[in-house]
Order: C-alpha cells, then structure tokens, then sequence
C-alpha cells in the first residue's frame, strides 16, 4: 500500500481538503443527472459508490476524527447505504500509512529520540494503521512490542473536523440540528480522550487487571516508561483479525468459544464496571494461536452513571416493560418522552419505543441466543429503516448516553452475527438492586 507523507494539521488545509471533496461530489452528481436524462431507470448505485470513494479517500488522508466517525458509520449498517458501509469499513482494519521519516519525526518530538535509539529493533512498515495511530512492531530485551503512533495534529483538529463533518453528516443521516449537535458533542469527547494516550495506558491497565479472570480473553501488558501523548507500546499479540479467522473456516465449537469470550467481556464491564470499551469494532480483537480473544485497544471507554444505568437496564432485564406505567416512567427518566409531549405523543413514544427496546433486549431474555439467525438481525435493521423515515424521529430523544451504549451493544451483537455464534446471555446479567 502507497504510504503517506504528509498529514493536512492546520485547520486551512484540513478544511480546503473537505471543499475539495465537496466540489468532488457535486462533480458526482451533476454526472450522475446528466446520465439520468438519457437513461431514467438509472438508480443510484454509481453514485454512492464514487461520493463513497471520494468520502473515504478525503477522510483517510486526513485521519483522526474525520476517519473516526467513517469507522462509527460503517458499524451503522442500517443507516448507510451498501457501498459506504464497504468503503468506510476499511477504516477499521487498514487506511493508508503514514511514511517512515513522519514517524521518524513524531518519535524524536516526543522522546527526543529516534526509534533506533530506544528499541533494538523497529519496524519503519506499519503492521495496521486505522483512524488514530498505526501500528509498528519492535524488539527490545528479546520481547516483541507493539508500538502505537497517534497521527500528527489528530488532537488538536478534532473539534474543528467535527465542524467540517457535518455537513457530509447532513446529507448522510439526515439528523435534525439539534440531535446532530448532540451526537457530534457526546463524539468529540469522547475523541478527546481516545487521544490522550497516556489516559488510554491508565485504563487500558486497570480495565486488563480488572477483566483479567474472564475466561478465554487475554490483554497485552502495557509499558507507560516506553509511551507518552502520542505513543503507547505494549507486548505484542500474535493471532487473526476476525476477517482472517473467518476465512479459516473455523468449527462452530470454537465459533461458539470466541462469542462467549466477547460476550462476557462486554457484560461483565457493563454489569460490573459500569464503564464499557466502547469501540466494538473487528480491528480492535485477534483470536490468539491457542484460541483466546486477544483485547488490544482500549481508546474509547463509555462510563455509565446510575441515572441512565438503572433505567435503561431495568427495561431489558426484568418485567418493567410489560408494565406501562414503568415503562413511560423509565422513558421519562431517559428523555425518549419529553415533559411537554401531548397525550397522543406520549402513546406513540410509548409504542415506538417499547417495540425497539423488545428487540433489543431478544438476546438477554432467554439463557443462550442463537446469533447466526438472520431473522433478528432483519428485524433490527427494518425497524431502523422504518423509524429512519418518520417525521417524529427527527427530532432528538433520549440521553446522551445511548449514541456509544447503543453503538457498543450493536457492535457487539453485529460481531457475533458475523461469527454465527451461539452464547449463554446468562452469564453476567445486569445488578439493578441499589
């Protein structure tokens, strides 16, 4: 792959990089009308494919937050259509490196030394690069590292990325302004703390030490002597992405071992943390030669306080929502009905509502879940659909807190689809007495 030399860090260059691909894809769709006058069959699927193409490569090259929220939509597979899924998705596992001397660089501004000089050996060829950082591996004392490099000037834009997004987030989602700004308030800090990387060495250690007796998951240890701001290293993990493990074909026995691992993992930091890793995305885990799931990036970690926790949690794992009155009340408490909603609205909520939560709660209302069944996940994605289309949606509800809970819970189940795992959801349920 074609390596990078350079990153667009100033906000002039970040955003003449977004008029660019903006008159790019104004470019698309005059092509795409001027088609369509001879041809008035013609349906949009060139079109998405080359605005994709566009979108992505822009957002690649520009890294960080930009890309970040690429990785996040593609997860979303019910809002976009196919060909910006199959682009954006490429971000979770690979975008274009970065060149050997802007690593070089990024080094001796950060320790005052080269890699050379700190490690016996080091890769100048990434292993992985995604949104944030890439991946280089190196040698030292006869231990093998993995060593993370954050994007120069990836801290530092994300607010003013965050502004330049949103107009290509417009056109995408078809958000109203006020949920936008919500979504993109509750990404940005977020953002902020996946690059700190010196807060992401704090958690990453006490999230490995406080996950460590769950069965089949395993953590690097990490090395905070040897990372800063910009550069995290820790041992490195051998295995298979889960794209590459799937292409071994693997027996549904160890199918089964691998979701259950991924299972627990989540629930267990849900349940029992309260705090959760928040970026469940395919790059982020390798299934380890002697069949563990190796975690190996703890950037995102979403907290959830006991306004949202005891709520949201009560609906899917007891018979609150069997019980009107609960029900409404709980989705008072998490904003999904307003104080001002008519008698009317409060009943169309309520319905809504209790159907996607219903749902959503399928796989922890009976001891195991059979998620290679498409028909859950076909139900999943037409009522996105259907709810997508509806004026009344277009107006934000419910807390803050439900873009990366919800984001991490379907990350999850969309993972295990893709496995065809079947898993006991008994295993860590949720603690709802105070």
């Amino acid at each position: 792959m074609k390596t990078q030399k350079t990153i667009p860090t100033t906000k002039v260059e970040r955003s003449a990089k977004f008029v660019k691909t903006g008159i790019q894809i104004g470019g698309n769709y005059i092509k795409h009308y001027s088609k369509k006058l001879f041809n008035p069959d013609l349906d949009r699927e060139q079109l998405n494919e080359d605005n994709a193409t566009d979108i992505y490569k822009s957002l690649s090259e520009l890294k960080g937050s930009a890309l970040k929220i690429a990785q996040m939509l593609s997860m979303d597979k019910n809002i976009l259509p196919k060909s910006y899924v199959d682009k954006f998705s490429q971000s979770q596992y690979n975008a274009p490196p970065l060149s050997g001397p802007l690593i070089v660089r990024t080094f001796t501004k950060n320790f005052g030394k080269t890699p050379e000089n700190i490690f016996d050996s080091f890769n100048l060829n990434s292993s992985n690069a995604a949104s944030i950082g890439q991946v280089h591996q190196a040698t030292l004392n006869g231990k093998k590292l993995a060593v993370k490099i954050q994007y120069p000037g990836v801290g530092d834009s994300i607010s003013s990325d965050l502004k330049l997004v949103k107009p290509f987030a417009f056109r995408l989602l078809g958000m109203s302004e006020r949920e936008l700004n919500i979504y993109i308030k509750e990404v940005e800090e977020r953002l902020l703390e996946e690059t700190d990387y010196e807060l992401e060495v704090k958690r990453s250690i006490q999230f490995s030490e406080a996950c460590k007796n769950l069965n089949h998951v395993v953590f690097p240890k990490y090395y905070p002597e040897l990372s800063g701001k910009r550069i995290i290293t820790m041992d490195w993990i051998d295995g298979l992405h889960l794209k590459e493990f799937l292409q071994t074909n693997p027996p549904q026995e160890l199918r089964n071992k691998i979701g259950q691992a991924l299972w627990d993992f989540y629930n267990f930091q849900q349940h029992q943390l309260r705090a959760v890793h928040a970026d469940p995305h395919p790059g982020n885990f390798m299934i380890t030669p002697d069949e563990n799931l190796g975690v190996i990036d703890f950037g995102c970690i979403k907290e959830m306080p006991d306004d949202f926790y005891y709520p949201f949690f009560s609906l899917i794992s007891t018979d609150v929502i069997n019980d009107k009155r609960k029900t409404i009340e709980a989705f008072r408490k998490l904003d999904m009905i307003h104080a001002d909603d008519s008698a009317d609205q409060v009943e169309f909520y309520y319905k809504s509502y209790r159907e996607m939560i219903s749902l959503f709660a399928k796989p922890y209302t009976s001891k195991s879940f059979d998620f290679s069944k498409p028909e859950f996940f076909e139900q999943l994605y037409a009522y996105g659909e259907k709810i997508s289309k509806m004026p009344e949606f277009k107006q934000a509800r419910g807390v803050k807190h439900f873009i990366y809970v919800n984001r991490t819970n379907f990350g999850l189940y969309q993972i295990l689809h893709e496995l065809k795992a079947i898993v006991h959801t008994d295993t860590y349920q949720p603690t709802l007495q105070r």
